[in-house]
Order: C-alpha cells, then structure tokens, then sequence
C-alpha cells in the first residue's frame, strides 16, 4: 500500500508539472500576439493560489506524509506566478487593474491563512484549518475554468480551451485523487476527485467541439471590424466630397479665366 501510495505521488507529480507547463503554448501566443484575447486569465491565479496553499499543507509540520504533495505545488506557484505577470502585462488596462486586484486578494488569503495555522493552531487543528483551506481553494481551481466551458459550449469553438491543459487537469486530478485514497486523505482525495470528473468533462466538450476551433468565437471580432470598415466608409464618403468640391472649384476658376485667354 505504502509503495503504490508512494508511486501515484510520483505519478502525481509529474502530471501535475505538465498541467503547470501546458499553458506555455497558450501564453507563446499571448506574447506573440501581445494581447491576451479571449484567454481567461482567472485559472492561473487560483491555480497558484491552490499551490500555494497546498505546499504549505504538504509540509512536515502541518501534515504528515505529504511531502510530494509540498514539493510540486511549490514549483507550481513559481510557475503560475510567471503566467500571473505575463498576463497581467499584455491584458488591457481596464483588466489589468481588475486582475491585480484579485492577485492582491489572492495573496492576502494565503498570507492569513499562514498566519492563522502557524500562529494560532497547533497539531491536529493546524492539520485540518490547513486542509480545509486548501481543499476548498483546489475545488475553485478546479471550477474555474467553467467560463471557459461556457464559451465553448456557447461558441461551438474549442480555441480558447487548450486540448493538453484539459487533459492533464483530468490526469493530475485522477492521480492526486487516487493519492489521497491510498493515504486517507480526504483533504486531498476530495478536491482532486472533483478535478478528474471536471477535467474528463472538459475532455467530453472538446472531443464534441474539436473541429471547430473558429465557428462562432470569430463572431465576436466582426463587431468592431464592421465599426472600423463603417469608419474607413465615412472617412471615403469625406474624402470624395472634399475631391468634388475640388475639382467644382477648379471648374469656376477656368471658366472665369477662359474669357481672358480668348482676348
């Protein structure tokens, strides 16, 4: 039991790292582009918020035999952190301003709940404070990509929902699930069963939408490229009364001069 405990850790672990890494295509084409779109970028910052607080339940002296469950979520939160600011630097202003305060709050919350469980608690009330906030914070991560979800359904176009991040939230999540099982660790179990039935739901809602990656999304562009080509149309229309007046002008002009030149 205890290897098998062990290896679904490993197995964990490595999931969890190519769940951390699979937004790398996403945020190639955000820097490329310079703009993040139609991206959400509320999974990210839950998503470290949830590896925060779940290293922080994984150490030695909040709970016991979590070690592996400490180590990953620590080298995600430094990796969700990079996609926090790479998305908070290409997002548009009125965003930007609403995503640094949510990573704000998102930052408060670990700190009080660190402050709270090493100050505050001790032994096993420290255990299960840290358990249940990292429990709940990891079934939000898990939800969040929800929107994302909406819109596919909404735009029967995948796009904007990564095949390889569907896939590994339902990998990591069916590993971890099965962790906390073998470990009787509800705090762990819970939440990551939750992510494998939400990971295979996004994998259904791709595999429906797959060939369609434009479909209804590119809806959304023609709206303002109608309101440029109206603008490009006025400024045409502007432009062709200016040459009228022109020429009207030039026409007045010779036939003012035209008496002389037959003198």
């Amino acid at each position: 039991m205890e290897i098998a405990h062990f290896l679904f850790g490993v197995f964990g672990n490595v999931t969890a790292l190519f769940l951390f890494l699979a937004p790398t295509i996403t945020f190639r084409r955000i820097i490329r582009s310079k703009s993040t779109e139609l991206f959400s970028g509320i999974p990210y910052v839950m998503t470290m918020l949830n590896c925060l607080l779940s290293a922080w339940y994984g150490m030695p002296f909040v709970s016991k035999n979590n070690l592996l469950v400490s180590t990953i979520n620590g080298t995600g939160a430094v990796i969700e952190m990079v996609y926090v600011l790479t998305f908070i630097i290409y997002a548009t202003k009125k965003d930007r301003v609403k995503f640094i305060g949510l990573l704000t709050l998102v930052l408060t919350t670990f700190g009080g709940v660190a402050f709270v469980s090493i100050v505050l608690l001790h032994g096993k009330s420290r255990e299960i404070f840290s358990g249940f906030a990292a429990a709940i914070f990891s079934i939000i991560m898990y939800g969040s990509p929800l929107s994302i979800m909406r819109t596919v359904i909404k735009t029967k176009s995948v796009e904007f929902m990564p095949f390889f991040l569907s896939l590994f939230v339902f990998l990591c999540g069916t590993s971890w699930f099965v962790f906390g099982l073998l470990g009787a660790d509800l705090f762990v179990a819970v939440p990551n069963g939750v992510g494998c039935g939400l990971g295979a739901l996004q994998l259904i809602l791709y595999f429906i939408y797959r060939n369609n990656k434009g479909g209804e999304a590119k809806k959304v562009i023609p709206v303002h490229s109608m309101q440029m080509g109206i603008a490009k149309l006025h400024q045409q229309k502007k432009q062709l009364d200016a040459d009228k007046v022109s020429a009207a002008v030039k026409v007045s002009a010779a036939v003012k001069v035209s008496p002389a030149d037959k003198v």
